[in-house]
This record gives structure tokens, C-alpha cells and sequence, in this order.
């Protein structure tokens, strides 16, 4: 699980992908989340904009984010 520090809260499923690199852009973002590929703390979202919060446990493919806020 890699743990991924956010400066504020709340942040856009589709921009945790994006900026940790799982995807090359925005658009594939967006398409794979569409596609119910990505589980927010266990359950699929198909929310491209869904609210992440520190806590709240992303995985994509074969990446496990744990998202923390930033000290």
C-alpha cells in the first residue's frame, strides 16, 4: 500500500489518479473510473468527481493508495 499525502481535503477521485500517475490524464481518469475499475474503500465509484478524504483507501489496477493529509 503506498500512502499518499494531500495537501487539502476534500480532493477529486479523479485527480488522486491522475497526479500519482496510474493514468496518463484526466480523460483516462475519468474513463476508467466510468468503466467501475476503481474501488473506493472496498466498494466500486463510478463518481469521477467523488470527494476523497484523509482515510479513505483508493485502489486501481494493481495499486493500493491509503490517502493521509499532509502535516
Amino acid at each position: 500500500m503506498r500512502v499518499v499525502e494531500i495537501p487539502d481535503e476534500p480532493v477529486e477521485l479523479y485527480k488522486v489518479l491522475k497526479f500519482e500517475a496510474l493514468v496518463s490524464s484526466g480523460g483516462e481518469a475519468k474513463a476508467v473510473i466510468s468503466q467501475g475499475l476503481v474501488t473506493v474503500n472496498g466498494e466500486i465509484e463510478t463518481r469521477k468527481r467523488k470527494k476523497i478524504m484523509s482515510g479513505d483507501v483508493v485502489k486501481f489496477a494493481d495499486q493500493t493508495l491509503c490517502i493521509v493529509l499532509e502535516d
